[in-house]
């Protein structure tokens, strides 16, 4: 996954094993903290590695760029995102995309939201619903 250096803005690449464990920017040395903003998927293959290898549970938002009601929840999972880090680790993948993804887990409305521990979906909830809403029906 690529994580940018809050002090000197440089991405750095962090195995998804490693973000809960404050690894260090490798051009300025200062401690990364775990990721605060959804995490774009950009491929396949980095989806599997998250959900691989990700040692905290994976909300997964469904989403595309047409969808009002994807684009309306958006910022809520932006605050889900900073207020759960460390706990959480939110993404994000486009199902235009990423179709290949969006089929394997049987996607057929957006936005849809899926919860993963050790790379099991553990709930879903499907339809536009706030950040708090998201959390209780997932029961985290």
């Amino acid at each position: 996954m690529i994580v940018s250096c809050p002090a000197c803005s440089a991405k750095n690449r962090i195995p998804p094993r490693k973000l809960d464990e404050s690894p260090k920017c490798g051009k300025c040395k200062q401690a990364l903290s775990p990721p605060s903003t959804p995490l774009v998927m950009e491929s396949g293959f980095d989806f599997n590695l998250l959900l691989e290898q990700a040692s905290l549970p994976v909300l997964v938002d469904f989403w595309a760029t047409w969808c009002g009601p994807c684009r309306a929840v958006a910022p809520e999972l932006v605050k889900l995102a900073k207020s759960r880090s460390g706990t959480l680790i939110v993404a994000k993948v486009d199902t235009d995309a990423l179709p290949q993804v969006a089929s394997r887990f049987n996607i057929k409305s957006i936005p849809t939201f899926i919860l993963f521990k050790n790379g099991d979906e553990a709930g879903r909830v499907t339809g536009a619903a706030s950040g708090a809403t998201i959390i209780e029906r997932l029961g985290l």
